[in-house]
């Protein structure tokens, strides 16, 4: 009712678990249903990226998901070593794993990602140093490594993890810098935060040319697209709006049940918040800030706008992370490591709720 079939879908994703609890003939139902009410771009850029926990990946699924039209998949490993594994309580094999890396070239994906977290209660360089090699040789197309998020207050089950087992920020930073040196090493290229991709790659194309966009989901490249998010806890951006449905189950099916969209909280966006999101952008995706871009896009005097900003900044500057130009704010080789603490400063609402540590991870 809402959404016209003139509107092509050029990305479509099913993650957060949700794949792992369908089989084939519920998740080609689902593909089925969408197709009805939404037109599906035929254009040869299109993705349509599915999240797969291998341990959950049955006979003849990925044959199914490709005739469904999915060609990209994201495999969650986080890591290999078995005391690790013990540690999270997720134990996995290398074998089903590159089984399934396997039955996706065959069907025709054309890119596999895994996903990596360093960080991990009991993880050290050694052994992590082994799934990283592991990893590579599987030779994924993209691979995303996520620091480890405690945040026991928000997900029961992290209160069973042994608090004392967790690193310190800077034996995890020590986990990144080995992922950089050994993915680099390999021709992966560091597209950013957490992303590599090889150079032939979309991401590493788009980085290149500067079309490359961040979202919700990590790098994308089609940045001029309306987000629309359908399950519990999913996030929409449409226009200058933002979105989110309800994190609980039962809220989310009351909505649903009573004919109306399932929207817990929202926003909409103001000049200030349109040039901060701008800026934070050209940062994560690009490592710099383009000074002269944003005062002519945004009519704005750059130091005396971001004063404030800047003098938060300024100790990271010092520090080595950030060099600052007439024309342009970019982060240097370490600073690269910290983005999200350099778009920190930058960012108004994060200093807004400061008084709310409990909500929000460690950046490292």
């Amino acid at each position: 009712k809402l959404f016209d079939r003139d509107r092509d879908v050029i990305q479509l994703h099913l993650g957060g678990g949700t794949p792992n609890f369908l089989d084939a003939g519920q998740l080609g139902e689902l593909v089925e249903t969408l197709s009805r009410h939404f037109h599906f771009s035929d254009a040869e850029d299109r993705d349509f990226s599915i999240e797969l926990d291998p341990r959950y990946v049955a006979a003849g699924t990925v044959e199914a998901l490709a005739k469904m039209g999915f060609n990209r998949a994201s495999l969650g490993v986080q890591d290999f070593d078995p005391a690790v594994q013990a540690a999270v309580n997720r134990l996995q094999s290398v074998a089903e794993t590159q089984a399934v890396v396997d039955a996706c070239r065959r069907h025709g994906f054309r890119s596999v990602n895994i996903d990596l977290i360093y960080g991990l209660p009991g993880q050290n360089r050694e052994g992590f140093g082994r799934t990283l090699d592991t990893v590579i040789a599987t030779r994924p197309d993209r691979l995303a490594i996520y620091s480890y998020a405690h945040m026991p207050q928000m997900f029961r089950p992290q209160r069973q993890i042994d608090e004392k087992l967790l690193l310190s920020a800077e034996d995890k930073l020590g986990l990144l810098k080995l992922a950089i040196e050994k993915l680099s090493g390999t021709g992966y290229r560091f597209i950013g935060m957490d992303h590599f991709a090889l150079p032939e790659d979309e991401l590493s194309r788009a980085q290149e040319r500067g079309g490359l966009h961040r979202n919700f989901m990590g790098y994308t490249t089609h940045s001029e697209s309306d987000l629309i998010g359908f399950g519990v806890s999913a996030i929409s951006h449409i226009g200058e709006s933002y979105s989110q449905n309800p994190r609980d189950l039962p809220s989310w099916e009351a909505a649903i049940d009573s004919g109306r969209l399932p929207v817990w909280r929202g926003m909409n966006l103001n000049a200030d918040d349109t040039l901060r999101a701008d800026l934070i952008q050209q940062l994560m995706c690009q490592n710099r800030i383009d000074i002269r871009l944003l005062e002519t896009r945004h009519d704005i005097e750059f130091l005396s706008y971001f004063a404030e900003d800047l003098e938060r900044l300024a100790p990271l500057v010092a520090d080595g992370l950030v060099e600052i130009s007439e024309t342009f704010i970019t982060a240097t080789e370490h600073g690269r490591l910290l983005l999200r603490i350099i778009a920190g400063c930058f960012d108004h609402y994060l200093h807004l709720a400061q008084a709310e540590p409990a909500r929000f991870s460690r950046v490292i």
